[in-house]
Order: C-alpha cells, then sequence, then structure tokens
C-alpha cells in the first residue's frame, strides 16, 4: 500500500480504534505530522515516498505512537526514544544524512 493511499480508517483500523470512538479531527492532526514527520526525516518528496511500501508500515507505527501518546507538553527527550521500527525504517530511505 502506498503512503497516499493510507485513509483515516486505514490508520483507525491498525490502531484498532473502533468507529465513532474516536476523535477524526485528532486522528487526522496525527496523520498528517506523521507524513510531516517521515518527508522531514528521509528528506523525500511524497512522490518518492509511494515508491516504498514499507514507509506505510512506519507511518502506520508513527501515527499509533503519535496517538497513544500524546502530551500537553513537548517531550524533549523523543529523538532519543524514537520507535526503532519507524527509525530502522526510514532510515533506509533518509536523504538528509547531515
Amino acid at each position: 500500500m502506498k503512503l497516499s493511499e493510507i485513509t483515516p480508517e486505514t490508520a483507525a483500523a491498525y490502531m484498532r480504534l473502533e468507529p465513532g470512538e474516536y476523535d477524526e479531527a485528532l486522528l487526522a492532526v496525527v496523520m498528517h505530522a506523521a507524513r510531516a514527520y517521515i518527508a522531514g526525516y528521509t528528506g523525500a518528496s511524497a512522490e518518492e515516498l509511494d515508491g516504498y511500501e514499507d514507509v506505510s508500515v512506519a507511518f502506520l507505527v508513527l501515527c499509533q505512537d503519535l496517538y497513544d501518546n500524546r502530551t500537553m507538553y513537548p517531550d524533549t527527550r523523543y529523538a532519543a526514544n524514537a520507535n526503532r521500527v519507524v527509525s530502522s525504517i526510514l532510515d533506509m530511505h533518509a536523504r538528509n544524512l547531515l
């Protein structure tokens, strides 16, 4: 599945969220943030990211992590505690090596 093909319903199903039992607006924000994170992390365009199906897995994992671990304050330790699945997949496609 391409990254651009992932719908809120697909993400919610992956996250085991029941229809009507989650905040759709919050999920949309989480999905936008996850896409922005992946693009910034890799330096790849949306079109390039669509060429790697494993990025979709990283996206879904990141969405779940962001949704489950949302807080009222920024966690400055996130880089040190980044999800290893997400980092491992995105490192393979990273162009931002500086």
